[in-house]
C-alpha cells in the first residue's frame, strides 16, 4: 500500500508545484509571464485562460473519484506542457525543450501511480470508507 500511496503523493505534489507556480504567474499575467509570451509571439490575453486551464486540471487530480475528469485533466496538462515545449524549441531551438522532460516525468510518475493506485483497490477503499462514514 505505502509502495504505491507514497510515490503517487510525491509526483502528484511535484505536478501541483511545477504546474501551479506557473498558473499562478499566468493567470496573474506576472510581468515575466508576459514578457515571455510576447517573446514566443502569443497574444497576452491567452496568458489568463491558460492559467485557470491549467489550476482547473490541478484541481480535477487532485479531488477523490471522477476518474474520466482526471484523464482529461492529465492528458490537458501534457497539451499545455508539449505546447509549451514546441514553441521554445521553435523560437530558440533544441537545447530550450530539454528541461521539459522533467514535467512530462513527474506527470507521467503521477499518472502511473494513479493508475496502480485505482487497480489496487486504495481508491475504492477510501471511497468506501467515506461512504461508510456518510451513513452514520
Amino acid at each position: 500500500m505505502k509502495k504505491i500511496t507514497i510515490p503517487y503523493w510525491i509526483f502528484t505534489g511535484l505536478v501541483v508545484l511545477f504546474m501551479g507556480m506557473g498558473a499562478i504567474a499566468d493567470t496573474a499575467s506576472v510581468p515575466d509571464a508576459v514578457e515571455l509570451f510576447e517573446h514566443l509571439g502569443y497574444p497576452d490575453y491567452l496568458l489568463p485562460f491558460l492559467g485557470i486551464a491549467k489550476i482547473l486540471g490541478i484541481i480535477a487530480i487532485l479531488i477523490p473519484g471522477f476518474p474520466r475528469i482526471k484523464e482529461w485533466a492529465y492528458a490537458g496538462l501534457v497539451f499545455d506542457l508539449t505546447g509549451a515545449m514546441y514553441s521554445n524549441i521553435a523560437k530558440d531551438g533544441i537545447s530550450a525543450g530539454l528541461s521539459f522532460l522533467i514535467g512530462y516525468i513527474i506527470i507521467a510518475g503521477s499518472y502511473v501511480y494513479y493508475h496502480k493506485r485505482q487497480k489496487s483497490g486504495l481508491l475504492n477503499q477510501t471511497n468506501q470508507v467515506k461512504q461508510a462514514e456518510r451513513a452514520l
